[in-house]
């Protein structure tokens, strides 16, 4: 929980590319949490070029810093990956990767935090194995992975700039992973 009475739910993921599908989606669940009554940050696409995830450097890259430091705050977080290949993207993986930083923090990586998870990617199979792959890194983190998570194939289901999607299951899927996630942050929040 932060330091403040506000409760904080940040979204991770995104690709490269500006406004891609997966950032896109990423916002929508974003939305979704904060209609639930959090406060939302984004770090996505180039903000995630970071150097490669090395455990035996201690200086680290300034957007390294402020992402660590932005889980660090985090009370809840969102991830959504593009599925690259039948997996998660490398950008978004390294950046997971970063987590291993909190290991001696009093909230040791995720500990006692939702998860919400997507995966994005151009047919279900990718789609799919993605959000498996997101699920486990998320366990092996101590995070706790929302009951809901979306697997969504943009062969099917195109999103747009205005925050919407050819498909109203998708965008309804990544609103309620959002609020879940808030609503679990938030619960949290009031038995402390």
């Amino acid at each position: 929980m932060t330091s403040t009475n506000a409760v904080h739910v940040l979204g991770i993921g995104g690709s490269l590319r500006e406004g891609s599908q997966s950032e896109r989606a990423l916002r929508i669940a974003l939305d979704g949490a904060a209609e639930a009554g959090v406060t939302t940050e984004l770090i996505a696409g180039p903000e995630l070029v970071l150097p490669f995830y090395d455990t035996a450097l201690a200086d680290r890259h300034e957007r390294a810093v402020r992402l660590v430091e932005a889980i660090r705050r985090a009370d809840g977080i969102v991830v959504v990956s593009p599925g690259y290949h039948g997996a998660l993207s490398g950008l978004v993986k390294n950046a997971l990767d970063y987590v291993e930083d909190l290991r001696d923090d009093a909230r040791p990586y995720l500990d006692g935090r939702a998860v919400g998870l997507a995966a994005v990617a151009f047919g279900w199979q990718a789609a799919v194995t993605t959000l498996e792959q997101l699920r486990t890194i998320t366990h092996a983190l101590r995070g706790w992975a929302t009951p809901l998570g979306g697997s969504i194939n943009t062969a099917e289901t195109k999103f747009d700039e205005a925050g919407g999607a050819s498909d109203d299951k998708s965008v309804r899927t990544l609103r309620l992973i959002g609020s879940q996630v808030a609503e679990f942050a938030l619960s949290r929040a009031g038995h402390q």
